[in-house]
């Protein structure tokens, strides 16, 4: 009599993968307490833990920003330098090209010069200030 393979699915292991964002950390704390195979257990295969942990990392994530580009950084560098009290239209969409991309935002166009200097502007300051400190 011929012996069965037993297939064995690819375990997903989450120990080396970096968090995405909150749904990749409570995952993270689910397997090492042992409340995920309780919860698989209980509720079966599908008990819902993957939609869960993709909604909480796109409600939650953990934003890391990206570099700067040269062209991102000298143009930067010429803003900051010329230091001005005003935006004006053209230079905000710039600012937020950049900043849009390297924070992982979608941040728009904005009348509020205070709005614009909280959200942006400061947070573009930061990453400046920390490519001239090198």
């Amino acid at each position: 009599m011929p012996k069965k393979k037993l297939e064995k699915k690819a375990k997903k292991s989450t120990k080396n993968t970096k968090a995405k964002g909150l749904g990749d950390t409570v995952e993270k704390v689910l397997e090492k307490t042992g409340i995920a195979k309780v919860a698989k257990w209980i509720l079966g295969e599908d008990c819902g833990c993957e939609e869960r942990k993709e909604k909480l990392n796109k409600l939650f994530p953990y934003k890391k920003p990206e570099c700067l580009t040269e062209d991102e950084f000298k143009y930067l560098d010429k803003y900051f330098t010329e230091a001005k009290s005003t935006v004006h239209p053209k230079t905000q969409e710039k600012l937020l090209k950049i900043g849009n991309r390297i924070f992982h935002q979608k941040m728009s166009m904005t009348s509020c010069t205070s709005c614009f200097k909280k959200n942006l502007h400061d947070q573009l300051y930061k990453v400046y200030k920390e490519y001239n400190n090198d």
